[in-house]
């Protein structure tokens, strides 16, 4: 098993409702799960391959609580990406290189049944994670914008966080507001639904903590 690691940040956004029930081992709130997620890396490796400064994204659809299964799913990879770039974020997207059920992508990708091949495309992802705001766009496939929640009577905005001290995917998130729209073979559509923004430190055994 090749060793890795990435610092990053992320944007997700889902079909729940703010709060994310997921999040606290409850079943989803409209039933199924529709998921689009992109991640920035700052610094990071694959083995001996540099992944510094990549970028990917992916849309995610399961008819039903994520543990049932009978997902479906895309993933998006940087066009920066050289080769072996490619085929290192690729091996942890799909869960390889890692501890069984040790970080999102391996949960995840046990419970896809159809993936579809992966693009090679550019990603424009714009985060900011304490300001709850950001932006996912990938041409022909991606437009997701994150924004924080808002006061429904003041417009004021909202702060809320999740912290997770044994989770999978990030320690602390800040939550906010998204909407997703979605074209080519997976396709989703989300208004105003739950917003998560993340920095994120993952190796091949989970979480990175202090």
């Amino acid at each position: 098993m090749s060793i890795w690691e990435i610092k990053g940040a992320e944007l997700v956004n889902c079909s729940c409702e703010y709060g994310c029930n997921c999040q606290f081992n409850a079943l989803p709130d409209k039933g199924h799960c529709h998921a689009v997620a992109g991640i920035q890396i700052d610094e990071g490796h694959h083995g001996e391959t540099r992944l510094d400064g990549l970028r990917l994204a992916a849309i995610f659809k399961w008819p039903g609580p994520i543990h049932e299964g009978n997902g479906e799913a895309i993933a998006f990879v940087d066009a920066k990406a050289d080769d072996r770039q490619r085929e290192a974020l690729l091996r942890i997207m799909t869960g390889q290189d890692t501890d069984p059920f040790a970080t999102m992508f391996a949960v995840y990708a046990s419970t896809v049944t159809k993936m579809h091949a992966p693009v090679f495309t550019d990603i424009d992802l714009q985060l900011d994670i304490d300001g709850r705001k950001g932006r996912v766009f990938v041409k022909d496939y991606i437009d997701t914008v994150g924004e924080p929640i808002r006061n429904k009577v003041t417009g004021v905005e909202s702060r809320a966080q999740i912290v997770l001290p044994d989770g999978f995917e990030y320690a602390i998130a800040e939550i906010g507001s998204a909407s997703s729209q979605t074209t080519g073979p997976v396709k989703v559509s989300l208004t105003n639904t739950y917003g998560q923004f993340a920095r994120l430190h993952l190796n091949s055994h989970g979480v990175v903590r202090a």
